[in-house]
């Protein structure tokens, strides 16, 4: 009966072993992908975007040589570079992920599934509508006729008449002096 004892406190601390040195190696993996970004260029090199391993947009830079392009566009290809630099993120986790923690288990396969529903492949780029043409908006009443042009000079005022005073006008109707 000792051996059994010995052999099972044996197994015990071996699994216990494997789990420390594999929660060690997940952690190594996940320090590793916590520093991870991804910068992507447009191809005239007037924006970049740089995401981190979460997917999160960390920087964009507009260059001055986009002022010419419509807002369509540049808007366009914001999104367009910060799909392209997500899709990128499975790569760098299975790299993360095949030093560190090796990417034969069940657990790195599923973790590896995760981030490509997560982060999928960009569409190509011919897939893109073109942005829509600049349109200028209203807001407000919508109108039919164009209203009428104001007058050059605006009408003079009617005079007021003016009373004329009388005799009673010098009384004031307060009942007396003010004095008493």
């Amino acid at each position: 009966m000792p051996d059994n004892v010995d052999a099972s406190e044996q197994m015990v601390d071996n699994w216990t072993k494997q789990i420390q040195e594999t929660a060690a190696r997940y952690q190594a993996m996940a320090a590793r992908m916590q520093g991870q970004t991804v910068t992507e260029r447009s191809k005239d090199n007037t924006i970049e975007v740089t995401i981190d391993s979460k997917g999160l947009l960390t920087n964009l830079v507009i260059s001055e040589a986009a002022s010419g392009k419509r807002m369509a566009e540049v808007s366009s290809q914001v999104m367009r570079l910060v799909q392209l630099a997500q899709s990128r993120i499975p790569e760098l986790l299975q790299q993360a992920m095949a030093e560190t923690v090796g990417t034969g288990d069940e657990t790195a396969s599923r973790v590896i599934a995760e981030a490509q529903s997560t982060f999928p492949e960009a569409p190509p780029e011919e897939d893109i509508a073109p942005p829509e043409p600049e349109r200028h908006h209203r807001f407000g009443p919508e109108e039919e006729e164009p209203p009428p042009p104001a007058p050059a000079t605006p009408p003079q005022p009617k005079p007021i008449p003016r009373r004329r005073r009388t005799q009673d006008d010098d009384e004031d109707d307060f009942g007396g002096s003010i004095l008493s």
